[in-house]
């Protein structure tokens, strides 16, 4: 019989398995492969949550964007929301900064505002639509929109400072003053 097939299929299956942890260590989770990067962002318009005030996006062009979706029953939303606090704070005269109410009650994320604090606007997205159009999963996303309103990056999950000041860099093709570990 052919004894070489055992040998030989082994191999194969060690050389796949090889190939599978190479393709997959080295890789950032976060980032995630994302079609929308490069291309225009959907158009929105958006109640604030606070103010009921009317926001969109095309009145924000010129200006770069970040956009936070979250939830007020999200853990690693709480945990991110400081450093979104704080990105707002050091980068607000560089980039808008937005968050979106992601399948939760009003009620929940006022609530949620009051004891974390709330420095940059938190948008109501009814029936998710918004979240649909930019291919949202689940929360915590942060959108990175340049000036022109093409979308330059996504980050899937809580944000760190370096990260954020990062993004921020990058749209706006400065080099921000701010110290990242302040956020810490």
């Amino acid at each position: 019989m052919k004894r070489w097939h055992i040998p030989v299929g082994f191999a194969l299956v060690c050389m796949a398995l090889l190939f599978v942890l190479y393709k997959g260590f080295g890789r950032n989770p976060h980032e995630v492969p994302f079609m929308m990067t490069g291309k225009p962002a959907p158009a929105f318009t958006l109640r604030a949550l606070d103010s009921g005030e009317k926001v969109s996006l095309e009145d924000l062009k010129g200006r770069p964007v970040v956009i936070n979706f979250w939830a007020s029953w999200c853990g690693p939303c709480m945990m991110e929301h400081p450093v979104l606090e704080w990105g707002s704070r050091q980068f607000g005269s560089q980039a808008v900064f937005l968050g979106v109410v992601f399948e939760d009650t009003e009620d929940n994320a006022r609530q949620f505002l009051q004891r974390n604090g709330a420095s940059f606007p938190q948008l109501v997205d009814p029936r998710s639509r918004m979240a649909v159009d930019y291919g949202v999963a689940g929360v915590p996303e942060t959108y990175f929109i340049d000036p022109q309103g093409v979308i330059r990056g996504k980050h899937v999950g809580p944000i760190d400072p370096q990260t954020l000041t990062t993004r921020i860099r990058e749209l706006t093709g400065e080099a921000p003053a701010a110290n990242a570990e302040a956020a810490r």
